[in-house]
C-alpha cells in the first residue's frame, strides 16, 4: 500500500511538522495500518552512542497516529508504552509498522514494531481515542 496524500492519514502527516522535521517519511498506509521510516542522525544519539529512546518512541508514535487516523475521524493517543529491545545507532534506517489490534466504540489498540532491516529494535503499544470535531 502506498500512502494516499489526500487521505486522512496523509493529510495529518503532511501537517505534522515535528515528525517531518525529524526526517520521517510515510511509507505506507491502509485501514488500521501504517509504516513510517526514519534515519538516525547524529543529533538523535545519546551519551552512550545509541539512538535516544525518545526518538524511537516518536517514530513509533507517528506510525501509531497514522494508523489510528487512517479511517477518517480524528483520533488521538490516550496511552502508550514502549519496550526497547536492541540499540539503534547513527546511520541506522528504521521502520515503524503499526497494526490495529482492535477497535471498540471510540477506542482502539495498536501495536507498532520498530525494526532495522529484520532486527526488532522496539515494541510499542498505543491506545487511541476518536475525538469529537472541534468547531472554531
Amino acid at each position: 500500500m502506498t500512502p494516499d496524500p489526500a487521505g486522512p492519514a496523509g493529510r495529518m502527516f503532511a501537517a505534522d511538522a515535528a515528525s517531518r522535521g525529524l526526517g520521517m517519511t510515510l511509507q505506507a498506509v491502509g485501514e488500521g495500518t501504517a509504516s513510517v521510516g526514519m534515519t538516525v542522525t547524529g543529533a538523535m544519539v545519546n551519551g552512550h552512542g545509541n539512538a535516544h529512546g525518545g526518538f524511537l518512541f516518536t517514530l513509533a508514535d507517528t506510525a501509531f497516529a497514522c494508523a489510528c487516523n487512517s479511517y477518517g475521524p480524528q483520533a488521538v493517543g490516550a496511552a502508550a508504552d514502549i519496550v526497547f529491545v536492541a540499540p539503534a545507532r547513527e546511520g541506522d534506517v528504521l521502520t515503524a509498522h503499526a497494526v490495529e489490534r482492535t477497535r471498540f466504540g471510540r477506542s482502539g489498540v495498536y501495536d507498532v514494531r520498530v525494526t532495522r532491516d529484520d532486527q526488532v529494535v522496539a515494541e510499542f503499544r498505543g491506545h487511541s481515542r476518536v475525538i469529537r470535531a472541534v468547531e472554531g
